[in-house]
């Protein structure tokens, strides 16, 4: 059934243009990232200057991985966060601790290269309100666990019930994520590294390039 446009979240962002550029070209969410290898890792203080001139539409979330306590504590003495990314290897239980301690709703990430990848979803719907389905990092022990512009078989997703409301990300860009959505069935998507000019630098003109290929299609 057609309900509505497909909602993105715009993931990375550290300037006061990028964050401009997802809010008038109509993302849902934009996504901080608080993971210190990460060439998109913002400081709280600028983060939560960002957060703070959002409108009420479009929802904060902070990325983390793997995240101690006293880390999450910290960002969100600084950062009006809507939302929280779990990008690592959290267990149920973890998941559902980061949620009560903080009183966020909690977005956690899965893995995926193939159909079993899927199974492991169904272990955090219990404890998590959104899923993300990303692609699986490269077999490097340097490797981000994210935003690494690789993308898995969307097809993977197709037709597949999921109790839960999702995201697809991993390779997406202005140029496929169109067919990325008609194939997977996606109502919201995640893009990082397809709008940058280089690793952790957005660029404003790809953030409304994405958004503009997004606007036509409807879910």
């Amino acid at each position: 059934m057609r309900s509505g446009p497909v909602r993105a979240k715009i993931c990375g962002l550290k300037t006061p243009e990028t964050v401009e550029a997802a809010v008038t070209g109509g993302a849902s969410h934009v996504g901080f990232v608080f993971f210190p290898r990460s060439p998109r890792a913002v400081e709280p203080q600028v983060a939560g200057r960002l957060a703070a001139s959002l409108p009420e539409t479009v929802t904060s979330v902070g990325v983390f991985v793997d995240p101690d306590d006293a880390l999450l504590e910290s960002v969100l003495a600084d950062v009006p966060l809507g939302m929280l990314q779990l990008h690592g290897a959290e267990t149920p239980e973890r998941v559902a601790a980061v949620r009560a301690r903080t009183g966020r709703p909690v977005m956690k990430a899965v893995a995926v290269s193939e159909p079993a990848d899927l199974d492991r979803a169904s272990e955090y719907l219990s404890v998590a309100d959104w899923l993300l389905f990303d692609a699986k990092p490269p077999k490097d022990e340097n490797a981000l666990p994210g935003g690494n512009g690789l993308a898995f078989e969307w097809r993977l997703l197709h037709g597949v019930e999921i109790q839960a409301p999702w995201m697809l990300s991993g390779g997406l860009t202005p140029e496929n994520v169109a067919e990325a959505v008609r194939v997977s069935g996606a109502t919201h998507v995640d893009v990082s590294s397809g709008v940058e000019e280089a690793p952790g630098r957005k660029s404003a003109a790809l953030i409304r390039d994405f958004l503009g290929a997004l606007a036509p299609i409807r879910r």
